[in-house]
C-alpha cells in the first residue's frame, strides 16, 4: 500500500520538521484547526471549538484562536480546574479564508509575530494541532524561519494524514491487515450511475445500506437508506437518490463515494491511540469506550468508557492494535481512534467491525484527555464518565458564571474531590445554549443518572 501511494517520496519534504520524542523540552502552540473536515461550518457554534486545544496546553504553552474567551470560564480553568495558566494567540478572523481556518490565520499579523516570538524565546517550538494538515506544516516552516528556531509538528506528514482520516483508503489498509470480514461490505463508485448500481447491489443482500463521503466527520457524509425501498425502484430513480446526496454533500465529480452494507450493531465502540514514531516506542491503547450515537445516521453525541464485556474488549484491543502498528509503520504519529461495529451476541459469538479512523483529536479523545489530567493521574484509574455536547434552550443568552451559579458545588473541585460535573467547549454557551460537559460518577449507573437527570433538573431544562 505504501509503495503504491508513492508515501516514501510524498513525506520526505516534511522530514526536517517531524516532531520527535528525544527532542529537547519545548513550547508547544495548540491549534484547534478542523478547516478540512467538510459541512462542520453548519455546527451551531463550531467556531468556538477552537477554545478546546486550551485542555491539552501545559504551563509554557499557548493556543491560537480566532474567537475570545469568556474571562469566567478562563477563571475556571485556572482557578477551579488548577490548569496552568497559558498563552492565548488571538488569530484576526480577517487574517484566514474561514474562522475554521486556525493555521492559516496564525501565518500573518500579531498572530504570527506572537508565535514567532514563542518559538524565538526557547529556539524551539512544537505545533501540536488537532488535525496535522497542509497549513500546519507551512506555518511551521514560516515561523522557523523567521524565529530562526526548531519547529516541529507534532502528527502525521499530510499524505499519512489522509491515509488515516480518508474512509476509502483505510478500508483498504483494514483489510491489507487483518485480512476480510473486518469491515462491512463496501463498494465504490465515481459515477452517479456506478454508486446507484452498488447502492441497488447491497440492498439485494442487506436489510439497509449506506452512502458514505469518505472525508467526512461525525457521519455528517452519510446516508442510510432501507433496503426493501430501493428494491423495487428502477435503476433511474435510485440514479436520482444518489445524484440528490451527491448534491447535498457537495460532491466534486470524479471523487470516489462508498456505498456499504449498513449492519444492525448491538454497540458502536471506540478505540483511542496514541501512536509514537515508528522506531521508538509501540502505540499505546488509551481506552475503548462506548460511542453515544443518534439517529439513522449514527450522529456522534458523547462516548463513555466501556462496560462491555472483557472478551469484546479484548477482541477490540487485539485487532485495533494491529491496525494502529501498521499505521505506525507507515508514518502516523500522535493521537487517533478507530470506530467499530460489534454484530452478534456480546456474551457469545460476536463480531468486530471496524467503520473508520479518527486522524486526529476529537470528541472522546478530548475529554478522555481532561479526565486523566484531572482525576485520573491523582488517583491512578480512571473513574466512570460520560461525556457529551448539552443543549438547553433556556440557556441561551447566558453567561458562563450564569451556569456555574445554576450548578453551584455539583461543579467539580480536583483538589477536594467534590462536585460531578466539568464543563468545557463554552464557547457556544451565549448564543445556542450549547457546551460539553464531562459527569463524573463513583459507577458509571451513577455518571449516566448525574448527566441524563440531575443535570438537566440543575439548569433547569
Amino acid at each position: 500500500m505504501a509503495a503504491r501511494l508513492q508515501l516514501a517520496d510524498r513525506v520526505l519534504p516534511y522530514a526536517d520538521r517531524r516532531w520527535r520524542p528525544e527532542d529537547p523540552p519545548a513550547p508547544a502552540l495548540h491549534l484547534e484547526d478542523v478547516s478540512a473536515i467538510p459541512f462542520l461550518a453548519g455546527i451551531a457554534g463550531v467556531e468556538e471549538y477552537q477554545h478546546r486545544a486550551r485542555l491539552r496546553t501545559a504551563a509554557g504553552d499557548a493556543y491560537a484562536a480566532v474567537t475570545g474567551s469568556e474571562a469566567a470560564y478562563d477563571d475556571y480553568c485556572t482557578q477551579r480546574l488548577r490548569l496552568a495558566p497559558v498563552t492565548r494567540i488571538a488569530v484576526g478572523a480577517s487574517e484566514a479564508s474561514s474562522a475554521l481556518a486556525v493555521a492559516e490565520g496564525c501565518m500573518t499579523g500579531a498572530a504570527f509575530e506572537r508565535a514567532t516570538a514563542l518559538a524565538r524565546r526557547s529556539g524551539r517550538l512544537v505545533l501540536h494541532p488537532y488535525m496535522a494538515i497542509e497549513p500546519v506544516w507551512r506555518l511551521a516552516r514560516r515561523i522557523a524561519e523567521r524565529a530562526g528556531a526548531a519547529v516541529t509538528v507534532l502528527g502525521p506528514p499530510p499524505p499519512v494524514t489522509w491515509l488515516a482520516n480518508d474512509k476509502d483508503l483505510f478500508d483498504e489498509l483494514v483489510n491489507a491487515v487483518l485480512g476480510p470480514g473486518w469491515t462491512p461490505e463496501t463498494r465504490r463508485g465515481s459515477t452517479p450511475r456506478a454508486i446507484a448500481a452498488n447502492l441497488r447491489a447491497l440492498a439485494s443482500k442487506h436489510p439497509s445500506v449506506g452512502l458514505k463521503r469518505t472525508r467526512c466527520a461525525s457521519a455528517m457524509g452519510n446516508q442510510v437508506f432501507a433496503s426493501a425501498a430501493l428494491r423495487d425502484r428502477p435503476a433511474q430513480e435510485v440514479e436520482q437518490l444518489v445524484a440528490r446526496f451527491l448534491a447535498r454533500t457537495e460532491w466534486v465529480t470524479g471523487e470516489v463515494v462508498l456505498a456499504v452494507a449498513w449492519e444492525a450493531a448491538s454497540a458502536s465502540p471506540s478505540t483511542q491511540w496514541w501512536i509514537p514514531p515508528d522506531g521508538t516506542r509501540p502505540p499505546r491503547l488509551d481506552g475503548i469506550y462506548e460511542q453515544i450515537l443518534e439517529g439513522d445516521r449514527k450522529v456522534f453525541v458523547g462516548s463513555r468508557p466501556s462496560t462491555l464485556p472483557r472478551a469484546v474488549d479484548d477482541a477490540l484491543a487485539r485487532a485495533s492494535r494491529r491496525v494502529a502498528e501498521a499505521l505506525q509503520a507507515l508514518g502516523y504519529v500522535g493521537r487517533c481512534s478507530f470506530d467499530h461495529l460489534l454484530l452478534g451476541d456480546l456474551d457469545g459469538d460476536f463480531v468486530v467491525r471496524f467503520t473508520e479512523c479518527n486522524g486526529r483529536w476529537g470528541g472522546t479523545s478530548t475529554p478522555m484527555h481532561l479526565v486523566d489530567r484531572l482525576v485520573t493521574r491523582s488517583r491512578g484509574s480512571r473513574p466512570a464518565y460520560r461525556a457529551q455536547y448539552v443543549t438547553a434552550s433556556r440557556l441561551a443568552g447566558a453567561r458562563f458564571a450564569d451556569l456555574l451559579q445554576l450548578v453551584g458545588d455539583d461543579a467539580f473541585d480536583p483538589v477536594r474531590g467534590t462536585g460531578r460535573f466539568v464543563f468545557y467547549n463554552v464557547g457556544p454557551l451565549a448564543a445556542f445554549g450549547k457546551l460539553d460537559v464531562i459527569a463524573l460518577g463513583d459507577t458509571q449507573d451513577a455518571a449516566e443518572r448525574a448527566m441524563i437527570e440531575s443535570l438537566p433538573r440543575l439548569l433547569g431544562a
